[in-house]
């Protein structure tokens, strides 16, 4: 049995890439004594590797080095859809786009790797207004290298969920776009609404 369907499935590794890239806050999993560690870090992609930085009392820290496995998992949009967008019977379903990773985790000794990691993830994150810029000479960013630590995962393993509606009718696949876009969109602000 092939699980999940090819059709929910995109090996498009530039697919995969702007996801990360669009969406980097990332779950990353790694496993000690049979327990998960779960932490959410952005992470940035260079060129088959993923740069992070964890603050170095999180138990998970020890465990992003020494060529240890690591699961990561980028979560693009997604939402409930429901029969009624469609022109055709169907049944309720969940759309979503999802990549996970897998790979080493190697630690990054270096603090002036660290404090350029630091400046270039920013300026990354900051993308496209640059309405801040992370200065190399500023007095916080150097007291705090102390208490973090930078890490990169070689990514061995790459799978792109992306379930989208693709076994519906052409009609039906652009009205799950279009419920995608505009469900993400309300959701938040009414989400936000109730919570602040």
């Amino acid at each position: 049995m092939n699980y999940p369907p090819k059709h929910h499935q995109d090996n498009n590794i530039n697919h995969m890439i702007d996801v990360i890239k669009t969406y980097p806050l990332a779950t990353v999993i790694s496993i000690k004594d049979n327990e998960p560690l779960i932490t959410h870090l952005p992470l940035v992609y260079e060129e088959g590797k993923l740069i992070g930085h964890i603050d170095i009392y999180n138990p998970q820290a020890k465990l992003l080095k020494n060529n240890n496995e690591v699961a990561v998992i980028f979560s693009g949009p997604e939402c409930y859809i429901s029969p009624s967008i469609y022109s055709t019977t169907q049944l309720p379903t969940w759309n979503y786009i999802k990549v996970h990773l897998t790979g080493t985790a190697k630690a990054i000794e270096s603090k002036a790797a660290l404090k350029q990691s630091l400046i270039t993830m920013t300026k990354f994150l900051e993308a496209p207004e640059h309405k801040y810029v992370l200065e190399a000479n500023n007095p916080r960013l150097d007291s705090n290298l102390a208490y973090i630590e930078m890490f990169e995962i070689e990514i061995k393993n790459w799978d792109g969920k992306f379930k989208l509606s693709q076994d519906k009718k052409p009609k039906d696949i652009k009205a799950a776009r279009e419920e995608l876009v505009r469900v993400n969109q309300e959701s938040i602000r009414h989400f936000i609404d109730r919570i602040f």
